[in-house]
């Protein structure tokens, strides 16, 4: 099976950029990606019941490059392989989702995801038609909404939460760099990963990301383009959030 999951290399926790209205639509996902999962979390244990539910469920690449299995471009992206997999899926929707949905509208933002969620699982078909290892995840769409937040807000301040042993630190950086990094794992993973094999399906990210950055250019440009950055200084436009400093529980000692 190929995951379309969120790597923990990048670990973001939160923004600072609250909406300015519920986003239904981005519960609405969460909720219906949670439901799904546990409607047939119990067949997990099952080798063969979940090679069957993927196989009917997942997207395949070789049923698509020989005509069958369309259907799998949409319900792919409401499956999940194990309860980390939807949690960091989860994670990064409720991050990045919001403001998205803020800027487009409900309606519009909902098409958008699903449009970058199947232009997710055509780029993975592209690289690997002949596959018939089945795929399944959220983040291709999730990839897309954050390469659209990566265009409308650039300089929106993300937390990175840095573990290292026993050591940790929370460290608000620009999104953009936050993004741009992503971005660049999941194309030198593409190149690097055995297409034979399941594991992440980082095509799939990157077509997603790239899709999404395509499809938000037209509400950035009716915003003004560049001078929406200039008005907004790449931050979503309202006040930020502001959170408590969280601190590693290791004491510091002092060189003499």
């Amino acid at each position: 099976m190929r995951a379309i999951a969120q790597r923990a290399d990048m670990f973001p926790i939160r923004d600072h950029n609250p909406s300015g209205r519920t986003p239904y639509v981005t519960y609405a996902l969460m909720f219906a990606n949670i439901a799904v999962f546990l409607s047939y979390v119990t067949i997990l244990s099952d080798n063969r019941a979940t090679y069957d539910f993927y196989n009917t469920w997942a997207l395949v690449p070789a049923k698509l490059s020989y005509g069958d299995g369309y259907a799998g471009l949409i319900t792919s992206m409401f499956l999940h392989g194990g309860w980390l997999h939807l949690a960091g899926n989860m994670l990064f929707l409720w991050i990045f989702g919001d403001n998205i949905e803020d800027e487009m509208g409900h309606i519009p933002y909902l098409l958008f995801y699903l449009a970058c969620g199947v232009a997710a699982g055509l780029g993975q078909v592209v690289t690997e038609p002949s596959s018939i290892v089945p795929m399944v995840g959220a983040s291709g769409a999730i990839a897309g909404v954050m390469g659209g937040y990566l265009l409308l807000y650039p300089k929106a301040k993300v937390d990175i939460l840095i573990i290292f042993i026993v050591f940790f630190r929370i460290f608000p950086i620009p999104a953009w760099i936050m993004l741009a990094i992503w971005f660049a794992m999941q194309f030198f993973g593409g190149l690097a990963s055995d297409t034979s094999q399941g594991g992440v399906a980082y095509w799939a990210h990157a077509g997603g990301f790239i899709a999404g950055l395509v499809l938000t250019i037209p509400f950035w440009l009716r915003r003004g383009g560049v001078t929406f950055w200039s008005r907004t200084d790449g931050h979503p436009p309202h006040p930020p959030a502001t959170y408590p400093t969280i601190k590693s529980s290791i004491p510091r000692i002092k060189r003499k």
